[in-house]
């Protein structure tokens, strides 16, 4: 384990900066080569994020310390899930480990029932056999009982999660009106969680600089400011926009939990002293929601155009290999998240009307549900040979290990937070020098289309997703020329990203003051 950080900047840094991420860190590419970037370029770094067990961990990125915090979240269960619901639901359980108990129970007394029976057959006694039948009727009377208990259980505990019952919707609306913004703190009481786990951290490393990753932690970063305020240390806080809140798609099914983020994002941009983010269309929506002073810095997510001499002697994986084909088999790749709003399914569903094609997946959990149910399809279709599920290579080997493909699919559906961005992938793609087949979502499908990189289909559509698909089949170099255009790859490195970003902190911290350590990029952004 690395030797804790003292609450003084190593000599020769230009300064702390603590940066803020709510994930364990891995197979998140922009915040790792935010860390090593900036500890290139001078800095002190420690970057942290949350552990995805119960043990903290730590480790480095290059000079930049990680360290993964344990998060408790006992506030993550809302208050009224540990209620009974005698009168909404008078035959559930109460809730904690009755339910279970009571199932585990049942079973273990007719496994018992049916020992006893074998036995009682074993020694040939007939009335053995006949003193069992009562309890083996009762067993199985009692049985059903306890079944139809765990399902009110079960469904009281959906209707719970849903919250859209009219006294949910009742009490959200009260807490609103008599809260305003605050309201959060009721609406998704975790929020405070997360800043207790991390906040005492960032307390004792007392930084110059935090910055904040997304929406959850702009809080956690601007409690700490105040926190360093109260004690008369001056603190800058740079937040890192990566999405644009009021337009995701919720990932926590529960209508309060949009609401709370909301507010809780409003409450706290007004701390920031700087922000970044991830596309010029986002940053000018940011700066109108959150009546920002001046309109926010485009960071691009762009790959980094050289890896580090260690990691680039490690050998990529061939994804041909991996997919079992030859250097002549047509493939198509998708790399990134997986989920329905990701339009993953319409390459499966155009497989029929383009044959010999192959699909390679990418993706953070191979078998997760989702890509479950695509494979399942996979088979009704008769493709299932022509479709392989793979799982995330190292961010920088993901470019090289791309690049084995004919073209790169980005086919997410029409959601305002997918209309305005420009994602990871899409870069990944134009450097591994892939076609690319992109749905017409307007920044990314503007984008395509202006540059002649690729095809633009409409989304959700698998008769235009195969005529684009063909296009770049029959006329790859068309596209691919595309990359040879001086300036454009190099604007789209994270070397240049890396500039900006380090001349946003010096701005904060003028007395840092120095040139980029990094390599000097053709084109900056």
């Amino acid at each position: 384990m690395e030797p804790e950080s003292s609450p003084t900047p190593e000599p020769g840094s230009r300064g702390r900066i603590v940066m803020l991420v709510d994930n364990g860190v891995n197979g998140d590419s922009r915040v790792q080569k935010q860390a090593r970037s900036a500890a290139e370029a001078g800095w002190e770094v420690i970057l942290l994020g949350k552990a995805p067990g119960k043990s903290p961990q730590r480790w480095r990125i290059s000079d930049a310390e990680v360290r993964l915090l344990k998060v408790p979240g006992p506030m993550q269960r809302r208050r009224h899930e540990y209620r009974g619901a005698r009168l909404r639901a008078p035959l559930a359980y109460h809730p904690g480990p009755l339910a279970a108990s009571r199932k585990q129970q049942m079973k273990a007394w007719r496994a018992d029932l049916y020992i006893r029976a074998a036995e009682a057959a074993a020694e040939g006694s007939a009335a053995s056999r006949a003193k069992l039948l009562p309890e083996r009727l009762s067993a199985k009377v009692l049985n059903r009982w306890v079944r139809l208990r765990l399902r009110q259980t079960q469904a009281l505990e959906q209707r719970r999660k849903r919250m859209d019952a009219p006294l949910d919707r009742f009490t959200t609306a009260f807490w609103l009106r008599l809260m305003g913004k605050r309201a959060w703190r009721r609406l998704d009481p975790y929020l405070l969680d997360l800043d207790l786990a991390y906040g005492k951290v960032i307390s004792e490393l007392e930084p110059d600089l935090i910055h904040a990753n997304d929406f959850r932690m702009l809080g956690v970063g601007a409690r700490a400011k105040l926190r360093a305020r109260a004690a008369h240390r001056d603190v800058k806080l740079v937040w890192d926009a990566h999405e644009f809140l009021p337009g995701i798609k919720p990932w926590d099914p529960h209508p309060r939990w949009h609401v709370a983020q909301c507010l809780h994002e409003l409450a706290y941009s007004r701390y920031a002293d700087a922000v970044t983010t991830v596309s010029a269309t986002l940053a000018e929506l940011l700066a109108e929601r959150h009546g920002l002073a001046e309109t926010p810095t485009v960071v691009l997510n762009a790959p980094e155009a050289e890896v580090s001499p260690e990691h680039a002697a490690e050998p990529v994986p061939d994804l041909r290999e991996l997919c079992g084909i030859g250097a002549d088999v047509p493939l198509s790749v998708y790399s990134g998240a997986a989920a329905p709003q990701r339009g993953l399914d319409v390459m499966v569903e155009s497989l029929p009307q383009l044959p010999g094609l192959h699909v390679a997946f990418v993706v953070l959990r191979p078998k997760s549900p989702y890509m479950a149910e695509l494979a399942g399809r996979a088979r009704e279709l008769g493709v299932a040979d022509r479709v392989h599920i793979l799982p995330y290579v190292p961010h920088y080997q993901v470019v090289p290990f791309l690049a084995a493909a004919d073209f790169g699919v980005i086919p997410i559906h029409h959601w305002p937070n997918h209309e305005i961005a420009l994602i990871t992938k899409f870069f990944e793609y134009a450097h591994a020098r892939l076609p690319l087949v992109v749905s017409d979502v307007r920044t990314m499908g503007e984008m395509a289309a202006a540059t002649g990189q690729g095809e633009v289909f409409t989304a959700d559509d698998v008769e235009d997703y195969v005529r684009a698909a063909k296009a770049v089949l029959a006329q790859p170099e068309k596209y691919r020329a595309v990359y040879d255009e001086p300036g454009l790859l190099g604007q789209w490195t994270w070397e240049a990203q890396a500039a900006t970003l380090d001349a946003v902190y010096a701005r904060l911290l003028p007395g840092a003051v120095r040139s980029y350590a990094g390599r000097t990029p053709e084109v900056t952004v």
